[in-house]
């Protein structure tokens, strides 16, 4: 069914029947009288009368000062820690810290008001404390507001802290649909990104490295295509699509949650994102958001799939391969190499180290792709979404497709490319590819393909 002929109702169903399956969020509820709903919750199943609120200004003004009013209206003690509107704010722990001493002086229920910043800083403060935190969602902009992990920077390191996830999670269909439009583009890049994200773990299953988690993959893939279905409603703000959007994005939080980890929202897609994110990506004078840093990242992992595509993998040879593959002191040394920062070389090289294969392992797992490669070749063609198809979705969600929109040239672009398999020991198209000697030749037709998508 499209995403057009949906209800609210439709989509909350949806969000209901997801959240039955998670053990740690109690209830997701999307309705018009969301602000009413919150007290009535906070009062009744967590049995407080005491909450901190967390927001910057222009969530505060979105949201945080209807729910304050309402608070008080119903006997409820309101504490906030408001963030400037300016500079964006960014996701790093030491940010979270800067509310942390109000927070537990209070003694109060967080709530974050707010996105993905807001909600991983409160996350990760609340689970600090021991608390349970609540979640009022004012963007249909990424996926974590369901997660029970907080991707934020440490020292210049930006990698998945684990946490839980709210207990409840709110949100009202006019406050997400009124979201600025850019807003929704970033949500909709970060849901595509599931789709390169489950062709790296059906690749993984094949080679027997980690297998499908068939529930957590149901919540993630089952409607992922009528989630993606309408990018131009994105786009213009219809209310059906975007809350259809906010629900596709709840459920890929719930299946991390249920799986222990990112991997069924998450592949080589957020790690090439993650290393711009790293870097502090800005373009005309503001921080690139984290769903169009994503949303290039599978565009560049959907070239990568495409050239794979092209190759057959039948027709390896083996022997070639173990005698100019890189050693270990060799990537080691690349590393050193490729991050200047010291403490981000030495977590790179960690997962570097935990995911490295000898000689003997290595031939044997190349032995396996060439065995099972037509069988592999077929399922990702069936389950991939073509780079041009993936381009124009996202050219009709408003969102951004060329890396030289962002600032990024073609020597940045291939640089981030060449470090975003160091970052991670999950393994993914790019490990695969490196596996089987190709690694460069990959890289080469992602800057190739970009390049002719900017004469067209």
């Amino acid at each position: 069914m499209a995403v057009s002929d949906n209800t609210i109702s439709d989509v909350n169903a949806t969000i209901q029947a997801t959240v039955s399956l998670s053990e740690q969020i109690h209830t997701i509820y999307m309705g018009y009288n969301a602000f009413e709903e919150t007290s009535r919750i906070l009062k009744k199943h967590l049995a407080t009368s005491c909450v901190f609120l967390v927001a910057d200004e222009y969530t505060m003004a979105a949201a945080g000062n209807d729910l304050q009013k309402v608070f008080t209206k119903n006997g409820l003690f309101c504490s906030t820690h408001v963030f400037p509107a300016s500079p964006r704010l960014k996701g790093t722990v030491e940010n979270a810290e800067l509310f942390l001493p109000a927070l537990e002086k209070h003694n109060a229920i967080p709530i974050a008001v707010g996105s993905g910043v807001i909600n991983d800083l409160t996350r990760y403060a609340a689970f600090q404390l021991n608390k349970p935190f609540v979640s009022f969602a004012t963007a249909a902009s990424m996926d974590g507001y369901a997660s029970a992990g907080a991707p934020l920077s440490q020292q210049g390191f930006k990698h998945t802290i684990p946490c839980r996830p709210p207990q409840v999670i709110l949100a009202d269909p006019d406050i997400i649909a009124s979201a600025p439009r850019e807003m929704a583009g970033w949500g909709y890049g970060d849901l595509a990104g599931k789709v390169p994200a489950g062709a790296d773990w059906l690749i993984a299953d094949a080679l027997g490295i980690e297998k499908i988690d068939h529930a957590a993959w149901a919540l993630v893939h089952e409607h992922l295509p009528t989630w993606l279905s309408s990018p131009s409603g994105v786009a213009e703000g219809d209310k059906n699509s975007v809350c259809a959007l906010f629900a596709g994005l709840v459920s890929a939080g719930i299946a991390m949650e249920i799986y222990g980890s990112s991997r069924p929202a998450s592949g080589a897609d957020h790690q090439i994102a993650h290393l711009w994110e790293m870097d502090g990506l800005e373009y005309e004078g503001l921080p690139v958001s984290h769903g169009s840093c994503v949303a290039l990242g599978t565009l560049s992992t959907l070239a990568l799939y495409e050239w794979m595509l092209q190759q057959d993998f039948c027709r390896l040879n083996i022997d070639n391969i173990i005698q100019q593959r890189k050693q270990l002191p060799d990537m080691e040394d690349a590393i050193r190499k490729l991050f200047s920062s010291p403490p981000i070389a030495e977590k790179t090289l960690i997962e570097t180290r935990a995911k490295f294969t000898e000689d003997d392992v290595l031939k044997d797992r190349l032995k396996h792709i060439k065995d099972i490669w037509p069988v592999l070749e077929q399922k990702l063609k069936e389950f991939l979404i073509p780079f041009d198809k993936m381009e124009e979705m996202f050219v009709n969600a408003g969102v951004v497709t060329h890396p030289g929109s962002v600032g990024v040239d073609p020597e940045y672009h291939s640089k981030i490319l060449k470090k975003s398999r160091f970052i991670r020991r999950r393994y993914t198209i790019l490990d695969f590819l490196e596996d089987t000697g190709c690694f460069d030749d990959a890289v080469a037709h992602v800057l190739l393909k970009f390049k002719q998508l900017n004469t067209l």
